[in-house]
């Protein structure tokens, strides 16, 4: 052996000592530590299920507990409950929706809005989803997404003062508008449902880019390139090609998009004016007065999560039938 092999295999075991005089090496080689890793990465099934519990265990405390709590909160006469006061079971917190239809419009307009700006954002993002999948290179598409994500850094209030700036009589929007002679005075933009769409548009845009972004990536150039040998034209590609091989990406999108623009509460209050008042605002109601409120604030809320799981729901039967039918 040379003197370079010697001291190549020296080196190997004085570091292997070392690594056992450490704690971490002293455990790796206690028996009982490693019996126990063992057992537990003895079959596919025990690693699923190591792997598995920790997730389960934050959506179970974190998401599906609340949810519970609030459930059992709105079929409840009484909350918080007063000493040596006793809670009932009843229904009246709902029926007190379905019995009034004041309600009725609050709830009705939240659906259509966050409808509406679901559809006004696939539009605006789909070609910025498409411009950088397939027309920028793949070592700037880091940076283009960087570029995008930079905005979503600070928190929504933030974000809806600066619309709040934007759109204002003496915000940019107006100042450019009046600069090239199109208005002589400022456009009331604000506390409109334009000025509140522009907000949850803009607030919603990451959720509908990145699912549109990584369908439109993972889709092969070849297929549009095979297109156009057979003749289809710009138009017929996308139709035909590109837009029902990304409708995954369009159904993810558009339901994050939705479910997240019917529980907004701080943007139609600082951009929305009393036309445009949302049912998380009347939810909101409940909890900010004084006595016995928060089981019909509870009750009203469940009954807005419920609607919006059954119409996404009904949007995934349709996004899902689309698929099929293409595919066919």
């Amino acid at each position: 052996m040379s003197d370079d092999a010697a001291g190549r295999s020296f080196s190997k075991a004085e570091i292997a000592g070392q690594g056992e005089r450490t704690f971490w090496g002293r455990l790796a080689n206690w028996p009982l530590y490693r019996g126990f890793t063992a057992f537990l990465t003895a079959s596919p099934r025990r690693q699923f299920v190591i792997l598995a519990i920790f997730p389960l265990i934050w959506v179970l405390t974190q998401h599906l507990g609340p949810m519970l709590q609030m459930l059992r909160v709105s079929l409840t006469d009484a909350y918080p409950v007063a000493p040596g006061t006793e809670q009932h079971f009843t229904l009246q917190n709902y029926t007190r929706f379905f019995g009034d239809r004041i309600f009725w419009q609050p709830f009705f307009r939240t659906l259509i809005f966050a409808g509406v700006f679901t559809f006004c954002t696939l539009i605006l993002t789909y070609p910025v989803a498409y411009f950088l999948a397939r027309h920028v290179s793949r070592k700037n598409q880091v940076l283009m997404l960087l570029l995008l994500l930079i905005p979503f850094w600070v928190g929504e209030v933030v974000r809806t003062y600066a619309i709040m700036i934007l759109l204002g009589n003496t915000g940019a929007v107006n100042m450019v508008l009046k600069w090239i002679g199109l208005i002589d005075r400022p456009i009331p933009f604000m506390y409109t449902s334009f000025s509140m769409g522009v907000g949850i548009v803009y607030l919603t845009a990451l959720y509908m880019l990145l699912p549109l972004y990584s369908a439109l990536e993972k889709l092969p150039k070849s297929y549009n390139e095979a297109a156009a040998d057979l003749g289809a034209g710009a138009w017929t590609r996308f139709r035909r090609v590109t837009l029902p091989l990304t409708l995954e990406g369009i159904s993810s999108g558009c339901t994050l998009v939705f479910l997240i623009s019917t529980g907004f509460y701080a943007t139609p209050v600082l951009l929305g004016g009393p036309s445009t008042t949302v049912f998380a605002e009347t939810i909101a109601g409940f909890f900010h007065v004084a006595g016995d409120q928060w089981p019909t604030g509870a009750a009203f809320a469940t009954i807005m999560f419920a609607a919006a799981l059954v119409l996404t729901g009904i949007f995934q039967k349709l996004m899902n039938s689309l698929r099929k039918g293409d595919t066919k």
